[in-house]
């Protein structure tokens, strides 16, 4: 059997409101074969998302130059928890792809990290709540009526959950409605999530996202007969990955993952990663699949 992809890039994003490299950062890790067929590891750093999203269509452009598929892990939410494209009456039969064009349509992000990632989430708030909830975290200078820095309350049997069915899954991922502080990915997905958008309109049919146009079921090579990219959703603290001193988290995160990823895949294991868990229910299988999506390795 051969392999599924020939190419593992893993983008670790950030939500940064000014250029920055090093820790906390973007970093995007490429594991692919050089020139005498070896898989070889090269890791980049922009400064800002701008460079990154530029840099990233570089390595896919390059990888599709040469005929080899890629599995392109990103480690923020691809989707909102069930019910989210509903409570907002987003129109389209596509709640995931609702979410997304709502998103973009709203995010402003400057070619130099400054962005309204707040004032997004506060809208949002607005439209849902009218108050500053499920979106919460910020600096108290952005503190708006419908944004606080603390969490005001817990949700509710009436709220939108507070977890998707794969954060749950992945034990200690976070919610998608933190924006701010340590471990949050809130921020990191309505800056990310346009970004995904336009690789995918960009190159149509030949990019396919997983579970959402996937189906959340184990793949194989038939299944990607015409695809260049599949685009995962990643969460590097499933692994527990050991650097050399002084190396960046981040970076040693993306490699370990690409590393794990194409390990998985020359064992032709990979294929079945794409499918939920056992005894995954069939309503959360359909939550995946329509709206929340799901992270690639989560509960296996």
């Amino acid at each position: 059997m051969p392999r599924l992809f020939s190419a593992y890039v893993i983008v670790d994003w950030s939500a940064a409101a000014k250029p920055t490299t090093g820790a906390d950062s973007v970093w995007i890790g490429v594991l692919k074969r050089d020139v005498r067929f070896r898989m070889a590891f090269e890791s980049f750093n922009p400064s800002t998302r701008g460079e990154a999203e530029k840099r990233l269509n570089l390595i896919l452009d390059d990888l599709k130059k040469r005929s080899e598929r890629a599995l392109v892990g990103f480690d923020f939410p691809l989707g909102f928890p069930r019910g989210f494209a509903a409570a907002l009456k987003l129109p389209g039969e596509l709640a995931w792809r609702a979410a997304w064009d709502q998103v973009d349509k709203m995010v402003k992000d400057k070619a130099d990290n400054t962005n309204n990632r707040f004032g997004v989430a506060s809208e949002i708030n607005r439209r849902l709540t009218g108050g500053p909830f499920p979106f919460w975290g910020c600096p108290p200078k952005d503190a708006l009526t419908t944004l606080q820095p603390k969490r005001t309350r817990a949700h509710g049997a009436d709220d939108l959950p507070e977890f998707r069915h794969g954060d749950l899954a992945a034990k200690g991922a976070a919610s998608i409605w933190k924006l701010y502080y340590n471990g949050s990915v809130g921020g990191q997905a309505i800056l990310g999530m346009p970004v995904v958008r336009r690789l995918k309109l960009a190159r149509g049919e030949a990019l396919k996202v997983w579970p959402f146009e996937t189906g959340f079921r184990a793949l194989t090579e038939a299944d990607l007969a015409g695809v260049d990219v599949v685009a995962a959703e990643v969460y590097p603290s499933l692994l527990k990955a050991q650097g050399a001193p002084g190396e960046v988290k981040d970076l040693v995160q993306v490699r370990a993952m690409a590393e794990h990823f194409a390990r998985l895949d020359e064992a032709n294991k990979l294929g079945a990663l794409f499918a939920p868990p056992k005894g995954t229910a069939a309503d959360v299988v359909l939550d995946a699949e329509r709206e929340e999506g799901w992270i690639l390795g989560a509960g296996a």
